[in-house]
Parts: structure tokens; C-alpha cells; sequence
């Protein structure tokens, strides 16, 4: 009899999309901490014993570094905040970094047009 596949990548995934829509919500209506601002929750990566999460976040405008330390610095506050909210045993310690994928997107889409408009020059 073959074994019986593990449902712990999956619980991993939604305890890791929970994680990210309660951050989000709490972030913007809990933290007051003006070196956060326009802050968006990109994804959240989870450990398999639940124990750390890695918060990947953009920001709309501001400084990433100072908005890393501010999210870093409420991580505490964070986390208490998920503890209320999520039915687990475990809730992971919060670690924030910056996700520069929607800069280098944009970059990209810069030198594509750059590209594409020099070679219309060119025909």
C-alpha cells in the first residue's frame, strides 16, 4: 500500500498567506511608526517547524532602509498582534526585507522600451 502523501507543504503555504493578509491589515491599522509607510506585504515564507517567517515587502514611497527598521523594530508588536489572530501552536518570529522585484521589473520595462524605440529608429 503506498504511503500517504504529507499536507504540510500546504498548511505551510496557507499558514504563510494568513500570515501575510493579517500583516498587511495589521500594518495598516495598527502600527504607527512613521518610517513605515505605503507598505505592501509581497509574500511570506515560512519555516517548516513555523518557527521564522521571512517578510518580503515594497514600499509605495519612502526609504526601504528606514521602513526595514521600523518593521523590524515593531516585529514584537507585530507578532503579538498575529498571535491573537491565528489558531496555531507556534507563531513565527517576523524577519522584514525589502523586495526590490518591482524595481528591477520596472527597469526591465525601461530598457525594453529603449530597445524597442531604437530599433524603430533604426527601420
Amino acid at each position: 500500500m503506498p504511503a500517504k502523501k504529507s499536507t504540510t507543504p500546504n498548511r505551510a503555504f496557507k499558514v504563510a498567506d494568513q500570515i501575510q493578509r493579517d500583516l498587511a491589515d495589521l500594518i495598516a491599522r495598527e502600527l504607527k511608526d512613521p518610517r513605515v509607510g505605503m507598505v505592501t506585504i509581497q509574500a511570506v515564507e515560512v519555516t517548516p517547524d513555523y518557527a521564522h517567517a521571512k517578510v518580503f515587502f515594497s514600499l509605495l514611497t519612502g526609504d526601504p532602509v528606514e521602513a526595514a527598521q521600523g518593521l523590524n523594530a515593531a516585529a514584537g508588536f507585530l507578532r503579538s498582534g498575529l498571535f491573537k489572530r491565528l489558531h496555531i501552536h507556534t507563531v513565527p518570529t517576523l524577519h522584514f526585507v525589502y523586495d526590490r522585484t518591482t524595481e528591477r521589473a520596472a527597469d526591465m520595462n525601461a530598457l525594453i522600451a529603449k530597445a524597442v524605440s531604437s530599433r524603430a529608429k533604426e527601420d
